[in-house]
């Protein structure tokens, strides 16, 4: 394999440990995730969440998300230029964008999914779910695949069925969470098929077989998400392998804990133990060494545009296909490290928790 083209130049060595630090402090779970890929992959992959943080709390933390996401977007456009504003993250992503060829489509995909967050937006049934989860997750599904290297339309359809399922897993696991801070994702057409009336669980969130069978509804999609996923792991780069199928099994494993716990994700919120997560990343390895057949059935219909917006972008541009030289920890190494940092990040969670730690909720 040919290694990745040169920077294109619009950061510096201090813009890229700029983002490494912005994640390190303040997204440390996703940080120590990140050190599990490859080198080639893990610095774009920071640089890129970085951007995507930033305007995240940007509309989050606005009186007016209008105006806020407005303005990101100029930012956007003025990187896609190759004219990024005077900060580190912008300056860091336009490099990104320009050496893995990712069309601005996409990252506009997922500014608008975080607009309809600030709007606190509602689904009424699950292709308007989808809808959502595609921005705001299968968006970063498909530029981790760029990343990558991998542009076929298979390999970023599944990309984008990972991003996906992960989403509905969040959903699934935060109900009481999200409901009790005035959002509900859950979609409303089957709250009232089940007996749920949307607007009085909101005004008091409490949990019954209504909103247990529409939990258990939503992971099913959600596996059937996992399932089609599985398979596109086997199009990235054999040492990117491992990390995603361990991101694929951990999300899973969130479902499967709401459902262990009877869908009741709305007086507890569902917390996978450290030994179950050492088990399932020994799967990932295995799973990672295995050699997989690709699903060649299509995108999701809601996620049909992000795919076109990759081919319409290489027809244009002509470009090829190519999988980054990756470089890292062989595959034990890479297992026993990551053992240990889910025991870090466990202690560090348990910590922040304190003595609530062992409380349901």
């Amino acid at each position: 394999m040919s290694p990745p083209p040169p920077e294109p130049g619009f950061s510096t060595a201090s813009d890229r440990a700029a983002c490494r630090e912005a994640i390190r402090s303040g997204s440390r779970t996703f940080h120590a995730a990140s050190l599990i890929l490859p080198a080639a992959v893990r610095d774009p992959a920071l640089s890129l969440y970085a951007f995507c943080r930033l305007a995240d709390d940007a509309i989050d933390e606005s009186g007016e998300p209008e105006t806020a996401l407005v303005a990101l977007r100029q930012r956007l456009g003025l990187a896609y230029a190759g004219r990024p504003i005077d900060v580190a993250a912008d300056r860091a992503l336009a490099d990104v964008v320009a050496r893995f060829s990712i069309p601005r489509a996409i990252p506009e995909a997922l500014l608008e999914g975080f607009g309809w967050d600030a709007g606190c937006r509602r689904y009424e049934d699950l292709p308007e779910l989808l809808a959502y989860a595609t921005r705001v997750a299968g968006t970063v599904g498909v530029m981790m695949a760029l990343l990558m290297g991998a542009r076929s339309a298979p390999a970023l359809a599944r990309a984008a069925d990972l991003g996906a399922a992960m989403q509905l897993s969040n959903i699934a696991r935060d109900v009481g969470e999200d409901a009790r801070a005035g959002r509900l994702y859950l979609p409303l057409a089957w709250l009232r098929a089940a007996g749920v009336d949307p607007e009085g669980f909101l005004a008091n969130p409490v949990f019954g077989p209504g909103v247990a069978a529409v939990v258990e509804s939503l992971l099913q999609s959600a596996a059937l998400l996992y399932q089609r996923a599985a398979a596109g792991v086997a199009a990235l780069p054999p040492r990117c392998r491992p990390a995603i199928h361990a991101a694929r099994l951990m999300y899973a494993e969130i479902g499967h804990e709401v459902a262990r716990a009877g869908c009741d994700s709305v007086t507890r919120r569902a917390v996978v133990p450290a030994s179950r997560k050492a088990a399932l990343l020994a799967r990932a390895l295995a799973a990672a060494a295995r050699r997989g057949d690709s699903v060649s059935a299509p995108a999701i219909p809601e996620a049909q545009f992000l795919l076109d917006a990759v081919a319409d972008f290489d027809a244009q541009h002509e470009v090829r296909e190519r999988a980054s030289t990756v470089h890292g920890m062989t595959a034990k190494r890479q297992l026993v490290w990551t053992l240990e940092l889910f025991e870090r990040l466990e202690r560090l969670e348990r910590l922040e928790r304190g003595p609530r730690a062992s409380q349901p909720g």
